[in-house]
Formats: C-alpha cells, structure tokens, sequence
C-alpha cells in the first residue's frame, strides 16, 4: 500500500498506466474482435445466427452491470486482488467454452463466466489510475485507452489465424491463455492510501452519498445520453455505405479509417485536457457536440470525399471525449470515491449502450433508411451536451478542486472517524 496526500501524478502511476493499457486491450481488443468466431459457431452448432449473437452480448452485459461489485470489492479489499481474480475468471471462461457442445455452454462460460471476469478487471484498475494523477489524469487515460484501438486492430487477424490453424476449440484455449495475462496486470497494481480516504466510510456509504449529490447524478444522465448514440455507426455505417451502393471492402476500410482516427483523437483530448485551463467538463462538451454534429451530417453527404472526412472527424471526436470522460468524474465525487463512483457510472450508462443499436435498427426498418438512426444517434449526444453544461464550475476560468471529500460527505454514524483514544495510541 503505497501512500500519500496527494495523487503523486507519476511514480508507480506510470506502471498502473501500463497495466490498463494490456487490461483495456485484453478486455475490450477480445470483445471487439470476438466476431471471428461468430461464423464458426453457427456452423458448428447448425444454431440461428440471432441466438449465437448473445454470446457476446451476455458478456458485454455481465461486464458493464457488474462493474459496481469490482468496485465494491476493490473499496474493501483493494484493486490486486481484485483484479487478479477477474483475470482468472475471464482465463477460466475461455478455457471451458473450448469444450462446449452447446449454444447454453458458451452463454455460461464466455458469456457469464468471463463477462464476471472483465467486471472485476477494468473499472477497478481505471479507478486505481485515476487515484495517481490529478494534474495529468486525462494523458494518464488516454494513453491506458489506447489499448483498445491497437487490440482491435491485431486481434481479429491474430483471433482468424489461430482459427485457420487450430480450429475454434483450440483457438479458444490460446486466447483463455492470452487472457490469463490479466492477472499479471492486476499484480502491478499498487493500492494508494490518500487522506481523503479517512471521511468516506464503505461502499454502502458511499453509494449513499452518490445517490444524493445532484453534480454525479447529473453527470451520470449526460453518459447515458452520450452513449446510446456513440456506438451507432460502428454497428451500421457499413450497412448505411452499402445503401449508398458501396462495395463491403470500401465500407469496412471506411471503419478502419475511423478506428485509427480515435486512436489518434484519444491522445491528443488526453494531453489537451491537462494543458487547457478550465474543468475538463467544459472540453468533454466541446467533443461530445462536434460528435454529435459529424452524426448528423453522415445523411447529408454522399460523395466519397465528404464521407471520409466526416469518418475521420467522426473518429477523431469520439475517441476525444473518452478519456475526458473518466476525468470529468474524480473532480466531482474525489477520487476517495472513484471506485464506487466509476462503477455506479458504467452500470447505468450501459443502459444507453444498449438500447441505442436497437433504437437505430427499429428506424431503419420504419423509414426504409438510416437518415433517422443517424439524426437520432446525433441528437442523443447534443442533449448530453446539454446536460454537461449544467456541472459546477463550468463557467470557471480555472479548473475544478480534483479533491472535494466535503461536497460529498454525509453525516452518517458509518462514515465518521472516531478518534483515537488514550490507550490506543501506543498501538497506532
């Protein structure tokens, strides 16, 4: 347990940085690319294409709505064991998936199984990230978060090549191995005691006190918002391109192109969030708007050139306000609750993930195009904005205190520290 006053914004940071980076790559890299097995599963299993899809959405699910228990577990126990133990989880998933005979089978061991897993690793070690820096928490971020971006690109040809050589049974049990390096992940996470910690009591406390602050509340609509129109176009630009008469190759290199510009977004919004002054709210609603408006504008274009910049804009904006995004929280809650506080987060803002690709299909089906799901998605991300606008401190000239145990504190029984007594002193 290392400690301290104050977030040290380095040292041993930098190590955490790293382990989130191979966490966030081997949590979201394989969710991304799981769709490589998706043919041979409905082969093997001669199952509808509809049901071997919730596989993956099971274990989406499962991580995002569990994400409150790691962060429980992680404000009790800390995030090491923590997370080792949901690289283990995740590991032992795979590894019973590769001897399934049953579509059941693979929603219990990938599905449930491994969706626990990736619960107890990724928003636990993001917390312990954001408990080591204050004045470079958006670089930190950003850099962790790229992880995802470069997985993406070299797991799905990694994922078909083990196919191609192994089958999807033996594939499964080298990516159960691959998996289980997230264990070694959450061994470099080391636990920092800040005293703040001392006036915020346990989870039930905290969540308590979350419950009742308007900011977080406020803060939590504006995600939910956000995130049910983020992921439209990575679900239907390709189809919206093929109604436009492209070829499948043109509308997948198109993604690619939008893909590499998050990448590039994430790093730029995570140093640009440490070197402009003012709160880091007020730079998320810059991103979150100019993503919203590349969203409605996709309908209107339809010469390749004007499509290409808007997927680069597209990708460029939304990979921006990711690690904004995580930032804008300990300014709020303090990072004594950041556990609590990020899982309470991802679980309701799920909701918004996923509820958007459904709303967006209902439209095509509806209108006979994706004009409307486009239009939507877009609107969702504007009235996130709007909600942003609403924090305190937006209209300040310099930035948000990082720490406000005081904004938050409750006066409950659980949640004061009695002082030492006479005799315990000695043994303090």
């Amino acid at each position: 347990m290392a400690r301290g006053a104050e977030p040290p914004d380095g040292g041993w940071g930098w190590m955490v940085v790293l382990s989130a980076f191979f966490q966030s790559a081997l949590v979201f890299g394989v969710l991304r690319s799981f769709g490589v097995f998706f043919v041979e599963f409905v082969a093997a299993f001669e199952e509808q294409a509809a049901r071997v899809s919730w596989i993956a959405s099971i274990g989406i699910a499962v991580q995002q709505f569990g994400s409150p228990i790691g962060s429980a577990l992680s404000t009790k126990f800390g995030p090491r064991p923590v997370v080792m133990t949901g690289g283990i989880l995740a590991s032992l998933g795979m590894l019973l998936a590769s001897f399934a005979t049953s579509l059941t089978h693979l929603y219990l061991s990938i599905g449930l199984l491994s969706g626990s897993g990736w619960a107890l690793t990724f928003t636990p070690t993001l917390a312990c990230l954001s408990r080591y820096f204050s004045r470079r928490r958006s670089l930190a971020t950003g850099l962790a978060l790229t992880g995802v971006g470069l997985s993406s690109f070299a797991f799905a040809p990694l994922f078909q090549w083990l196919l191609n050589y192994y089958a999807w049974r033996g594939a499964l049990l080298l990516v159960s191995a691959l998996s289980l390096h997230l264990v070694a992940c959450g061994a470099l996470l080391r636990p920092l005691s800040l005293t703040e910690d001392t006036v915020m009591g346990g989870p039930a406390a905290q969540l308590t006190s979350l419950l009742h602050h308007g900011p977080f509340l406020r803060y939590t609509v504006a995600l939910t918002l956000i995130n049910t129109g983020y992921f439209i176009p990575y679900v239907h630009l390709v189809a919206h391109l093929q109604d436009l008469d492209w070829d499948p190759l043109s509308a997948a290199f198109l993604l690619s192109v939008a893909a590499i510009s998050d990448l590039v977004g994430r790093v730029a919004s995570g140093w640009l969030g440490d070197a402009v002054p003012g709160p880091v709210a007020r730079l998320l609603m810059l991103w979150t708007t100019l993503t919203g408006v590349s969203l409605t504008l996709f309908p209107v274009a339809q010469a390749p050139t004007a499509l290409v910049v808007l997927a680069v804009a597209y990708g460029f904006t939304s990979g921006a306000l990711t690690p904004v995004a995580f930032s804008v929280l300990p300014e709020l809650v303090g990072t004594g609750r950041i556990y609590c506080g990020l899982g309470l987060v991802q679980m309701v803002e799920s909701i918004g993930g996923l509820l958007g690709a459904p709303l967006s299909g209902y439209l095509r089906d509806v209108t006979g195009n994706y004009t409307a799901s486009f239009v939507v998605a877009g609107t969702f991300l504007l009235a996130g904005s709007a909600v942003l606008i609403t924090l305190p401190h937006f209209f300040s000239c310099f930035s948000a205190p990082t720490t406000r145990p005081q904004d938050l504190v409750i006066e409950a029984v659980d949640t004061k520290v009695p002082l030492p007594t006479k005799e315990g002193l000695g043994e303090d």
